[in-house]
């Protein structure tokens, strides 16, 4: 029986996904002067308004109203005619300090609340993530680029992608089925013409990249409601948070409950789930298993995870038993092991708040230099 399964990517300039920007902004500007900086920082946006809001504790010095105009800025949104202007946008600040109640186990290193996270990696790519969210996401990167480089000058900042593949009984990608484009765009732009240039000069090439040809793909869309001029906001509002399955794996497989973006790792809604994925793609990568799922909980107050869940879909070549072993012999995975393990004092998570927390090789959690572990086991 052939299986659908839909993923889809946004870029940076959607409106939820500036949000994720600004907060991962604040973080990493803190974390630059002040390593130890703690971190929970949520932004909405709505109209022509920006709120920041949330607990920091640190001691660096940093001006939160100019780091999300940057942001704002550096997307894209510089004029009244895409309906957002960095210059003129309202910024209204509600940080604060971190409870002293949850700062006293922080401090410790224990976890500071419940939680569970999941890791996933499939060998079905090379970057060992399932084929549809890295599609969409190579999709939406694609977008941004003929936007920022000027190859469309019509192309807005605000845009979204979503692709279907078809999977066999085997659950083994097989076909593309739907690749669909959603892009803001100038008043003036000719939508005869965006619907050629989005197939020749963002969809062709990525699928090319992937050894697809665009015959291959049996139905392209792009923008279905034919006109994207307005921008969301101006009907609705938007927030830190709410992409979290375009965040990770891309509706195939399990997310816990909290978003990444807008905390420090000493969450480990945030650090655990980046452990996971690095354990999953560890154990992928020594071809012990073609698939594999890793689940993480913690509790508050206490040090070490209260469970360890590996699930390979009935593709392990070993004793799964072996598996769970070799990870409590060699992983402490302990918040702040986990920390020091993929040095996640450095501010690095501006870059995750777009395209993926996953796949790109410039992340700690995404090296698979624990693989030999795992590859003793054969």
């Amino acid at each position: 029986m052939l299986q659908y399964i839909t993923s889809e990517s946004v870029t940076c300039g959607h409106p939820d996904k500036i949000c994720d920007q600004i907060s991962d902004a604040i973080l990493d500007a803190c974390l630059e002067q002040d390593k130890f900086s703690r971190v929970a920082c949520e932004s909405v946006v709505a109209n022509d308004n920006l709120i920041v809001a949330g607990e920091i504790t640190t001691t660096a010095k940093v001006d939160y109203e100019k780091v999300a105009r940057d942001v704002v800025r550096k997307i894209g949104y510089d004029s009244d005619e895409k309906f957002y202007n960095a210059d003129k946008v309202k910024i209204i600040n509600f940080i604060h300090s971190q409870s002293p109640d949850i700062a006293q186990w922080v401090d410790t290193g224990w976890a500071w609340d419940q939680w569970i996270m999941f890791g996933y990696a499939s060998n079905e790519t090379p970057n060992l993530m399932p084929l549809p969210i890295i599609l969409a996401h190579r999709l939406a990167e694609k977008l941004e680029e003929v936007r920022q480089n000027w190859t469309l000058n019509y192309v807005y900042p605000d845009g979204k992608t979503q692709v279907t593949v078809i999977y066999d009984e085997n659950w083994k990608p097989v076909w593309i089925d739907t690749i669909l484009i959603s892009t803001q765009h100038a008043k003036w732009a000719d939508q005869d013409k965006l619907h050629e240039d989005m197939k020749n000069f963002v969809i062709k090439p990525i699928i090319e990249s992937f050894s697809y040809k665009l015959e291959d793909v049996r139905k392209i869309l792009t923008n279905p409601t034919w006109v994207f001029n307005v921008w969301w906001p101006v009907w609705d509002s938007w927030l830190t948070g709410r992409k979290i399955i375009v965040d990770s794996y891309g509706w195939i497989w399990r997310h816990g409950w909290w978003a990444f973006s807008w905390k420090d790792s000493t969450k480990v809604d945030r650090s655990a789930a980046y452990m996971a994925r690095y354990l999953a793609k560890n154990i992928v990568a020594s071809w012990i298993c073609d698939k594999c799922e890793i689940q993480l909980s913690y509790a508050i107050w206490v040090v070490q995870p209260i469970s360890l869940y590996v699930d390979c879909f009935w593709t392990e070549k070993i004793a799964k038993e072996k598996i769970i072993e070799a990870i409590r012999n060699n992983f402490d995975l302990s918040p702040a092991w986990i920390i020091a393990k993929l040095d996640l004092r450095k501010p690095v998570f501006a870059k995750t708040a777009t395209y993926g927390h996953f796949w790109r090789d410039i992340f700690s959690w995404e090296k698979v230099d624990s693989k030999g572990i795992f590859e003793k086991l054969k």
